[in-house]
């Protein structure tokens, strides 16, 4: 590998990792949003899309031109299409927690609702999901990434009891259905965060093994037989 290929792969990882910043600190602020429901806070979370746009699309650039000028074998060809993958989960991301603003700007202007939804715990989960995946992805750490794709079945589980839960209240609080309705698209949202956090794990484990697992049945024993190939 040479000087110059070093150089730029450090400088796409500074690229990435600013993303990741962006995008887990503007999911932040759209959660803080619907839990406050504060409309100020979720319209800066709506602004802060276009930087996170403009960063995913300078990644997709950078990457296009280490394979075209390089072409890159082994490990560091990995690296990148791992960063393709993940900054087009990340950018997604991005998305979802604009959609979560745009609840919390509708749940500003509609009466509270009295639900149980325990929107913190999900929103915790998702967030550490995502925390945890780019740790993995820092420390090239199959393990933790192995229990972030575990850990999706807790929030999907979650999302599900959302549902049911939203189904009883509606019949049981009719004046509160809109609230309701975002309550429960905010939920899909945040399962949806969770999904592609999983994606993340799953691209650490092809970037240090080489292997896919996306759609294994059972990545944790899946992984243990796993032998890097660098």
């Amino acid at each position: 590998m040479t000087a110059h290929l070093i150089h730029e792969l450090e400088d796409l990882k500074r690229r990435i990792f600013s993303l990741v910043a962006m995008v887990e600190d503007n999911l932040s602020l759209a959660v803080k949003a619907v839990q406050e429901r504060d409309e100020s806070l979720a319209l800066r979370a709506i602004e802060n899309d276009a930087p996170i746009d403009h960063a995913e699309v300078a990644v997709e650039e950078e990457c296009l031109k280490l394979l075209a000028l390089h072409q890159p074998v082994a490990i560091d060809l990995r690296f990148i299409v791992a960063v393709l993958k993940l900054n087009n989960d990340l950018e997604r991301i991005g998305d979802l927690a604009v959609n979560i603003a745009e609840r919390a700007v509708f749940l500003h202007a509609l009466p509270l609702a009295p639900f149980p939804f325990d929107f913190d715990t999900m929103a915790g989960k998702a967030a550490r999901m995502l925390k945890h995946s780019i740790d993995a992805l820092v420390d090239s750490d199959v393990p933790a990434a192995v229990e972030v794709c575990e850990a999706d079945d807790e929030v999907d589980a979650i999302n599900r009891d959302m549902y049911e839960q939203v189904k009883t209240a509606i019949r049981e609080q009719p004046e509160h259905l809109d609230a309701l309705i975002h309550l429960l698209s905010v939920s899909r949202h945040l399962e949806r965060v969770a999904d592609h956090a999983t994606n993340i794990a799953e691209d650490v484990i092809y970037l240090v093994n080489g292997r896919i697992v996306r759609h294994a049945p059972d990545i944790a024993c899946k992984h243990e037989d796993m032998k890097e190939d660098r």
